[in-house]
């Protein structure tokens, strides 16, 4: 269900359009891609079931995301580099991913992401959907062999949002012309900042926290109206429309 308050008429004129150029900034894992890429390498160094209860519990904003990553990292000391070419190859993107992203592109739009995965990965994500802006973690390695450790600062919340900023300030852009989606704790702030911030088939409290919510496992969800001077939307229903009713089903067809 995607539920929000009534907002009052001037929040209503500045909602994102397709009509100027914007910004889309997403979350990778869970939101871009169906699978946590740091699940998969705990599968891989046998750890996968302590990996993903530590990750659940991050997402959910149950611990600090720094200390959290730090620990699931150190379990994957001495994996190979090459486990980076199979988890690359065993993830997908989520279904109507890259339909959004040539959609936005078309209206000249840029597309970013801010991870808090690895850009072992994300790189060729990123190659893959012709982004425009990432940001990710990058993990150590010597000898061929993880370290367990995480090089340089860590992706945090705060990250996220200066990056929502700080692309929307490269672009000339006004933050009523942002889109941010995610669905972990981590990334609320820059959901609340954005001129349309969508919680992705999120963590329960995300989904308390976050104006909109869309619980369909489609990113073509998130689109134009159809015509290039239309309002972006979630699940087809234009957001001036949209803000009459306080609580409207999600996968409904318009």
């Amino acid at each position: 269900m995607l539920e929000q308050e009534t907002p009052n008429i001037a929040s209503m004129a500045s909602l994102p359009t397709l009509s100027a150029p914007g910004l889309l900034v997403m979350d990778v894992d869970s939101t871009l891609i169906d699978e946590e890429v740091i699940d998969e390498l705990g599968v891989a160094a046998g750890v996968g079931e302590q990996i993903a209860s530590v990750t659940a519990r991050a997402m959910n904003g149950e611990l600090d995301f720094r200390e959290a990553l730090r620990a699931r990292v150190a379990l994957l000391k001495g994996l190979p580099t090459t486990i980076f070419d199979e988890v690359y190859h065993r993830v997908h993107f989520t279904h109507g991913a890259l339909e959004l992203i040539d959609t936005l592109h078309a209206h000249d739009w840029k597309v970013g992401v801010v991870s808090g995965g690895f850009h072992e990965v994300v790189d060729r994500l990123a190659a893959d959907a012709h982004l425009d802006y990432w940001i990710a973690n990058r993990l150590e390695a010597a000898d061929g062999r993880l370290t367990g450790h995480v090089l340089g600062d860590i992706v945090t919340k705060d990250t996220k949002l200066e990056s929502l900023r700080a692309w929307a300030a490269r672009m000339g852009i006004d933050m009523a012309q942002t889109v941010a989606v995610g669905d972990g704790a981590n990334d609320l702030p820059m959901i609340h900042a954005a001129g349309l911030g969508v919680a992705f088939c999120a963590k329960p409290k995300v989904q308390e926290d976050a104006p909109h919510r869309l619980n369909e496992r489609d990113l073509a969800k998130i689109h134009s109206a159809g015509s290039p001077n239309g309002p972006v939307q979630v699940n087809a229903i234009p957001l001036s429309t949209r803000y009459a009713t306080a609580d409207l089903p999600v996968g409904d067809s318009q």
